[in-house]
């Protein structure tokens, strides 16, 4: 008798349950191969997802390409699409304070700050400013430090900011009970980016990311050194960055803020990047190039202690990479 190679009703029933089933979730490839009685083909690795708490992760990488590296820290941290939607407005904030060459490391690298732009523009920002309010003329700062150029050819609207109180909002520092002018567009943008390079300072031994944000301070700023702690606390509750990326590819080691010669100047090859910027600065001061630990820093410390971010690094997440 000739056998059937037809299934019978009952077997058709139950694949066709089956096979639904796994349609349901998606699965139409394996339901071809269970028709046919194949084995299912071997499933595709998943793609890599972002940390399930960004607020515990940072992203370390080493190399000898800034823009690479800096690419690979955020994509590290799911990408500049987790921070940044479509026709968001975004305020890119590095050190150009200094009329300094970037090879003197006073100044953030500018190739750090045209990826960051780029990145930003490909995740679908509507418009990514650049700007800080510099301690030298700031022309000469924008042009020395390369970060003009390099920001507007990636894209960047380049903005200079002055002294005119409409440039400014008052805005509550709570600790000082004071208030303090704070530049509009870090308060008004959809994301702010902190992008600080990492030195010494004669004042507060090191200036890293939270320190950073002064740029975005009006008024005689250079009176919070007093109590920089306070100061910068209240400061981290008034503009909160949504990422801070740490340029530690150069750094300066002494005579800081400003140097100025090629041997207080010496090679880390790192971007540090993350959500916590308590954290991110605490990565930064264990650098060997500084020697230090982040309960050195008041600023830093005090940040910690009034619960705006994580000083042990030891609760963070570090995903170290090399290219």
């Amino acid at each position: 008798m000739k056998k059937n190679n037809n299934c019978s009703r009952r077997e058709f029933l139950e694949k066709g349950a089956l096979i639904g089933g796994l349609g349901f979730f998606g699965l139409p490839l394996l339901t071809t191969h269970l028709l046919n009685g194949e084995p299912a083909p071997p499933e595709k690795p998943a793609p890599d997802e972002p940390p399930a708490d960004l607020t515990k992760t940072i992203s370390v990488v080493s190399g000898d390409d800034p823009a690479k590296m800096t690419a690979l820290a955020i994509e590290s941290l799911g990408g500049m699409a987790t921070f940044v939607k479509k026709d968001n407005v975004v305020v890119v904030k590095p050190n150009i304070a200094w009329e300094r060459a970037p090879e003197l490391a006073a100044t953030t690298n500018p190739e750090v700050v045209a990826t960051i732009v780029r990145e930003c523009l490909k995740a679908g920002a509507k418009t990514v400013k650049v700007f800080d309010r510099t301690c030298n003329e700031s022309r000469r700062c924008y042009r020395t430090s390369g970060i003009e150029a390099a920001a507007k050819e990636a894209g960047a609207e380049v903005l200079f900011i002055g002294e005119r109180e409409s440039f400014y909002k008052e805005m509550p520092f709570p600790k000082k009970k004071v208030t303090w002018p704070i530049v509009k567009e870090a308060l008004e943008c959809d994301v702010l980016i902190n992008v600080p390079i990492a030195k010494h300072h004669g004042l507060s031994k090191l200036t890293l990311g939270i320190k950073n944000l002064m740029g975005l301070m009006g008024g005689k700023r250079g009176e919070i050194h007093k109590e920089l702690g306070l100061y910068l606390s209240d400061l981290l509750t008034v503009v909160k960055p949504h990422l801070t990326i740490i340029d530690a590819y150069r750094v300066l080691v002494s005579h800081g803020p400003t140097g100025g010669k090629p041997e207080y100047v010496k090679m880390a090859r790192k971007i540090i990047a993350g959500v916590d910027p308590v954290a991110v600065d605490a990565y930064a001061t264990t650098l060997p190039e500084f020697g230090l630990t982040p309960y050195d820093i008041e600023h830093i410390f005090t940040a910690s202690e009034n619960k705006l971010g994580e000083i042990d690094l030891k609760k963070i997440k570090i995903i170290e990479k090399t290219i």
